[in-house]
């Protein structure tokens, strides 16, 4: 897809083309105005993600990882190669529990540090009340720099997707591991009211999250700014588009955005696509979640590429 045919958004939601200058001139500015709220609808409602994170069986660390509880969370997190810090177990309960025992000798095989502390303490750390004598705590994500994506990017055909403040981590595993395959250079994720890179998101990207960059930014407006400068165009996903994905200029360097769960692409985030699109359906089912979206349109994406169109 050339630049000349990318579009442009003149008014709300309404997606027409626009020309761009030629080969040798600057950049057009880039409007992308929109209204109302977007889409890339997920797992359910804010309120139903809300519901979940207090039913999760995690939090945050006090040296900014995550604590899993649970004798099967743990295996699982030893089974995905999770990296874990240290575990917490409680006193003489491992002596009188062989399935326990078992479990803390894996963890000192695998040169975790094992503390035994009461039950008072696992309590405590408990989310759920539910440790069943064990809790670990992960050791913290080393996010990379947006401009480490961008390098990474090269000069030709990249993907970026840029999420929404997405708050479960569940997706935003499945989106890193979508974002991999596919051969994209990197997620762009907010640092605030949003899900971080934790046990969860490790185990849904099936390692994925320690293949591929990973940039968690403060704004994340600013950071499609940056992307732009580096020749990407935004794209945003949400079902008020009238452009279907089939017809929007899904290749190049492109800058896929995805929103939130119950919100979709805020105002401000929306704003700064160039253009929109939607994915069609038949169904009355009203969308798919924002994981099997991002995942759908990465592989347009890598089509497109794929074949040169």
């Amino acid at each position: 897809m050339t630049r000349e045919s990318r579009p442009k958004r003149k008014s709300k939601d309404k997606i027409v083309p626009r020309n761009l200058p030629e080969a040798g001139k600057d950049k057009a500015a880039r409007p992308g105005k929109g209204s109302g709220k977007g889409s890339g609808k997920g797992s359910g409602k804010a309120a139903d993600a809300r519901k979940g994170q207090k039913r999760g069986q995690r939090k945050a660390a006090p040296t900014g990882g995550s604590l899993v509880e649970g004798r099967n969370a743990v295996a699982e997190a030893l089974d995905a190669h999770i990296p874990i810090l240290r575990a917490y177990v409680a006193s003489s309960a491992s002596k009188h529990d062989a399935r326990l025992d078992a479990l803390v000798g894996r963890l000192e095989g695998a040169g975790i540090r094992v503390e035994d502390v009461s039950r008072d303490r696992l309590d405590a750390l408990s989310t759920r009340g539910a440790h069943q004598g064990i809790v670990v705590e992960t050791k913290p994500f080393a996010y990379a720099s947006l401009a480490d994506i961008v390098r990474r990017s090269g000069e030709g055909p990249a993907l970026v997707i840029v999420c929404d403040h997405i708050t479960d981590e569940g997706n935003l595993g499945a989106i890193v591991r979508s974002a991999e395959v596919v051969g994209a250079a990197g997620v762009v994720v907010a640092k605030a009211r949003a899900a971080r890179i934790g046990a969860g998101a490790y185990k849904t990207s099936a390692g994925a999250v320690a293949h591929l960059p990973i940039a968690q930014v403060s704004n994340l407006a600013a950071a499609l700014d940056e992307l732009k400068e580096a020749g990407f165009w935004a794209a945003g996903a949400t079902e008020h588009a009238e452009q279907l994905a089939w017809d929007a200029p899904l290749s190049g360097r492109l800058a896929l955005v995805m929103g939130s769960e119950g919100e979709g692409i805020s105002r401000l985030v929306r704003d700064k696509c160039d253009f929109e699109f939607r994915l069609p359906q038949r169904g009355v089912v009203e969308s798919l979640n924002v994981a099997q979206a991002a995942t759908v349109c990465a592989y347009e994406w890598l089509r497109r590429s794929s074949t040169g169109e």
